[in-house]
């Protein structure tokens, strides 16, 4: 996807047996999609960091949503039952939904796990790429590119770096 595209729409089964889209979240100001996994190392170091962006943004109008198109068949880590156990673990706070068929992750342009795409209030795409620049040890992090990000969309200001590379294991693809 490239910046001022419009999120494609989904529905997708969630952790929560629930069917999701992103008329879910149409009263958010901001839809943040990552696209995760359960047994990537980056997506492991990224976690607790999520959890704590969602929470320092929920309201200021921010939904964060996790999305895991991993083949479960070479990854059985990644599967839908093991998707809820890591909900339940980690404590997860927003929505974590399985893209069976890989669509979305394809629509999306999703190569990575962790990958991030930003959209406005108009659902247009304002960033995309990485969290920040340090995934394995969070105390050295000097570039929170996500918040930056967040903040200035949630100010109504422009995002000041559109677009890094997102950093991480590739998308495990089905054969």
């Amino acid at each position: 996807m490239k910046i001022n595209d419009k999120a494609p729409d989904f529905k997708l089964i969630g952790t929560d047996d629930q069917e999701h889209s992103l008329e879910d979240s149409k009263d958010k100001k901001v839809l943040v999609v990552i696209f995760t996994c359960n047994h990537c190392p980056y997506v492991k170091a990224y976690e607790d960091r999520l959890i704590a962006i969602q929470n320092d943004y929920k309201d200021k109008g921010v939904q964060l949503v996790g999305i895991n198109s991993n083949d479960e068949k070479t990854h059985p880590d990644d599967n839908f039952e093991n998707m809820k156990k890591r909900v339940e673990e980690k404590g997860f706070n927003f929505p974590y939904l399985r893209d069976e068929t890989q669509e979305v992750a394809k629509a999306y342009g999703g190569e990575r796990t962790p990958h991030i795409f930003v959209f406005d209030e108009e659902r247009k795409l304002r960033y995309t790429g990485r969290i920040d620049d340090n995934w394995e040890h969070p105390e050295q992090v000097t570039k929170k590119d996500l918040r930056e990000a967040l903040d200035a969309l949630v100010e109504g200001k422009e995002v000041p770096n559109p677009e890094t590379h997102a950093i991480g294991c590739t998308i495990k693809w089905k054969q």
